[in-house]
């Protein structure tokens, strides 16, 4: 998992930017590009709410790393002019740091809870009676003489994010009123993106470059911004700041990322397949052992992204690279029938 940190297109976070994501990040739906089902949803739940002067329901937003789960909360929190309070589901170790965070709300506030699917069974009882009820159930004393000391809570909103919603236990989930599934971006919504960040960043930058960092972003915002921030440096020691086509070919090329995003490992392993298995079918194990790569990397990391495009399959046995992989690394396919 740290390999693929280090790797430019991964859409993990990286350490040190979150102060870059928060320059760049959008306060309002209008300012938020894409996932238009979802803002329009918003939209008529946060109008609605404020008409009305309630707090909105508790909301739930799923996907990939990197299309913008975070941004979205704060969104919300700006449009209804809330204060918004971030923790995370490992953070939250004990019902005590829970209860410290409940406590301290004021009415109206959101709590952001990301990677929520985290949160331990303990924490999660806790939390049911205080996003139903808006109460606070704590045992005070020991063995016989315990006793259950309810106290009341301000009206709030949790707003949960998470990577795997199939982790989250059914009880919690049913507890959100909004569930929204952020879908990966089309490349001309990637393409505004990176438009706005850039106007945002001071960098010029031509219809032809954007449209090349969008095509190699892999759908997702976090990838875009964070292939610009690279591409401007480069042009800035090579091109005087400017970003054309022909230096942002060359900024790309040095970061091995190609047309369609993959990069050094992603080519490494269809390579290996196609080199050492005649194009497979392999098993998970053997392909790990022979990319040096770890099993759990390749299944959650690489390969989600390889078989979106078309280019590797599973099959029973194994790992099969398709004809239009070989099309991408311009082999032709030879060996045994695939077994797919």
């Amino acid at each position: 998992m740290d390999k693929d940190i280090d790797r430019v297109i991964s859409p993990i976070a990286k350490t040190g930017e979150d102060s870059f994501d928060l320059s760049l990040r959008p306060k309002t739906l209008a300012e938020y590009i894409g996932q238009e089902k979802i803002k329009a949803n918003l939209e008529i739940t946060i109008q609605a709410a404020k008409k009305r002067e309630e707090t909105i329901e508790h909301v739930l937003l799923y996907g990939a790393p990197g299309l913008g789960k975070t941004t979205l909360a704060h969104v919300i929190a700006n449009e209804i002019g809330a204060n918004i309070r971030v923790t995370s589901g490992p953070a939250i170790e004990k019902a005590g740091d829970l209860a410290a965070i409940l406590t301290n709300l004021a009415p109206n506030d959101i709590l952001f809870i990301d990677e929520i699917h985290r949160l331990n069974k303990t924490i999660e009882e806790v939390l049911y009676p205080a996003m139903e009820d808006y109460a606070l159930d704590i045992i005070i004393g020991k063995g016989p003489s315990a006793r259950t000391l309810r106290l009341d809570l301000p009206h709030f909103t949790i707003i949960g994010a998470t990577t795997m919603a199939s982790l989250l236990s059914s009880p919690l989930r049913d507890r959100f009123g909004l569930v929204h599934h952020l879908n990966f971006y089309e490349v001309d919504e990637i393409q505004k993106i990176i438009r706005r960040s850039a106007k945002i960043l001071s960098v010029v930058i031509d219809e032809t470059s954007s449209l090349m960092i969008a095509q190699r972003s892999r759908r997702t915002p976090r990838i875009a911004n964070r292939l610009l921030k690279r591409v401007r440096d480069y042009c800035e020691v090579k091109s005087d700041g400017l970003v054309n086509p022909q230096v942002c070919l060359e900024a790309l090329e040095m970061l091995e990322v190609d047309e369609l995003g993959l990069d050094a490992i992603d080519r490494k392993i269809m390579e290996t397949i196609i080199s050492k298995f005649k194009g497979g079918p392999v098993g998970l194990n053997t392909l790990a052992a022979s990319t040096g790569e770890e099993m759990d990397t390749i299944e959650n990391i690489y390969e989600p992204y390889l078989m979106q495009l078309g280019f590797l399959d599973r099959s029973p046995r194994g790992r099969v690279v398709t004809d239009l992989g070989y099309k991408h690394l311009g082999l032709k396919p030879s060996g045994p029938e695939k077994l797919i």
